[in-house]
């Protein structure tokens, strides 16, 4: 099995930054991509930010192009967000999630989340 664990959420003020981990371990023979989500209550989750393992090519949501960062230790097998310029809107239970090949299947693993509030 694999484990996707997330840290490093808390309680920020507007215009304030954060950094998240997420390490991931386990029976895995491959990353393909490393990634995170973000849920607020009543709605759905929403993609926040991914990167490829292999080639390091990012992709992120409009609304946070230009204050988040997403980055990747291959080695460690964890994936970081900096986030910067954060926004109350911002504040949500962040996910992160793997893309992860097995010694027996390829499937998404979700870590338990870390909350990330945005408030003066």
């Amino acid at each position: 099995q694999v484990q996707v664990v997330e840290s490093g959420g808390g309680l920020v003020e507007p215009g304030g930054s954060l950094r998240l981990s997420c390490a991931a371990s386990g029976s895995i023979f491959s990353i393909y991509s490393m990634g995170w989500s973000r849920q607020v209550p009543g709605k759905g989750r929403e993609f926040v930010a991914n990167i490829r393992w292999s080639g390091g090519t990012t992709y992120y949501l409009d609304s946070v192009k230009g204050r988040f960062t997403i980055s990747r230790d291959n080695a460690k097998n964890t994936v970081y967000l900096q986030m910067d310029s954060l926004k109350p809107e911002d504040s949500a239970v962040y996910y992160c999630y793997t893309n992860t090949g097995s010694a027996t299947a390829i499937a998404k693993y979700w870590g338990q989340g870390t909350q990330v509030t945005v408030s003066s």
